[in-house]
């Protein structure tokens, strides 16, 4: 059965062989159309191997299945990767082989298959989702590829150890899904006990490793009006606990979260502290979040080489794995969420970094085409001076950064 769950196309396939025999089923997904570009500027690494403004189009095809009967219930989503661009090929220079999308190479299963990867061109498709469930009036279980969102970060992550989003990212449609065992326990006090057992493999020899996996557990409780979050386990190999509460307060809602982490070189602490609010000016509706996040795992100086970050194993670790996607210690990120008409939203955001005072704004706008097609767009203008994490890496023993200019990221989304 392995076998076959490592074809993708044979997955699929399954899937719609078994919708028939479901007593109730859901098909759905949507097909996406994005270009990215950005300047270079002259002084950049990147332009070394790459135009001064490199450009990427890109194609995304995904089907989401759902079926149930009775107390059982199963999802599938498949997704379909096409890009051509400067990015798919000056990335094999610079990021020594990190992929542009998910891939399986240490998940449980192989669900990931590359078509053609060469010059600017790459094609893959994947099962993100394939997970099976059944669900009681106390009790929860799956097992498969399925999500896990934990913790109360609006941009940045204290306590969503498995996947987070990079804050900087512009479509947060579908999180990145994972092999896991998912339990949880629901109370009649409306508090609940949540385990999840995510298994990974070693990428270098393939065999399944408990020091790559992690095994968490999380006990949610509401405690008059706030709600508290309690969380412990072991993740690639490093205990960790963490807190999360949040509360309402006046027309605004505050939340908290704080980690602490034994990665084997002492232990390294995350905490985030945010606060959202909505609110009605100029005959617009509004909504507003401010966040502050501290990493101990980040670098606090103003003066930074790229090798500054390679020399510290523990921060490449949690960069490599997509734990974090930040190599300084305190930013502080906000943004407000105008909704200009009924169909017209603009979000301008901006995130400091405070240790080295650069800063990434972006401008982001949603226009709702029709019932079924959204545009979404997005203008990113990185600031700061050399040696500072969004002005631009300082590469040794040359007068190059490792950086980037602005950008502008344009996708349309049809639904079906």
């Amino acid at each position: 059965m392995l076998t076959i769950l490592r074809k993708p196309e044979l997955t699929l396939l399954l899937l719609f062989l078994a919708a028939g025999s479901a007593a109730d089923t859901d098909f759905g997904g949507h097909g996406k159309l994005r270009g990215v570009a950005n300047a270079l500027p002259g002084d950049s690494i990147i332009r070394t191997v790459a135009p001064s403004v490199p450009f990427d189009a890109e194609g995304e095809l995904r089907l989401n299945f759902k079926a149930s009967g009775g107390a059982w219930r199963a999802e599938a989503a498949y997704s379909l990767f096409l890009l051509h661009g400067d990015r798919v090929a000056y990335r094999r220079d610079l990021a020594d082989g990190v992929p542009l999308y998910p891939d399986d190479e240490t998940r449980l299963l192989d669900l990931t298959h590359v078509f053609e990867d060469s010059g600017k061109r790459l094609a893959l498709h994947r099962m993100d989702r394939l997970a099976i469930g059944y669900t009681s009036d106390d009790f929860v279980i799956r097992l498969g590829r399925q999500v896990l969102s934990w913790g109360n970060g609006l941009f940045f992550s204290s306590l969503d150890l498995v996947n987070p989003f990079d804050p900087a990212a512009i479509d947060t449609e579908y999180k990145t899904g994972d092999d896991m065992l998912y339990a949880q326990r629901l109370f009649e006090t409306g508090n609940d006990l949540q385990a999840a057992l995510v298994v990974r493999r070693k990428p270098d020899t393939g065999n399944v490793s408990s020091s790559r996996s992690s095994a968490l557990l999380k006990y949610h409780a509401f405690i008059g009006a706030s709600e508290l979050d309690i969380l412990f386990g072991k993740h690639y190999d490093e205990p960790v606990f963490g807190l999360g509460l949040a509360r309402s307060v006046g027309g605004a809602v505050i939340r908290s979260d704080v980690s602490v982490t034994d990665s084997g070189g002492g232990y390294k602490t995350r905490f985030l502290l945010n606060g959202s609010l909505s609110w009605i000016a100029f005959g617009k509706n509004m909504s507003g979040s401010v966040e502050y996040f501290y990493s101990g795992f980040g670098l606090g100086d103003d003066d930074v080489l790229t090798t500054d970050v390679a020399a510290n194993a523990e921060l490449s670790e949690q960069l490599l794995r997509g734990d974090l996607f930040n190599i300084g210690r305190h930013y502080l990120a906000g943004n407000v969420l105008v909704e200009m008409t009924p169909l017209l939203s603009v979000t301008p955001t901006l995130f400091t970094n405070l240790s080295d005072g650069s800063a990434l704004f972006q401008l982001i706008g949603q226009y709702s085409l029709s019932d079924n097609s959204v545009l979404l767009g997005s203008l990113n203008v990185p600031v700061g001076p050399p040696g500072t994490e969004f002005g631009g890496l300082k590469v040794p023993l040359t007068n190059l950064e490792f950086s980037a200019g602005p950008g502008i990221f344009l996708q349309l989304a049809g639904y079906f």
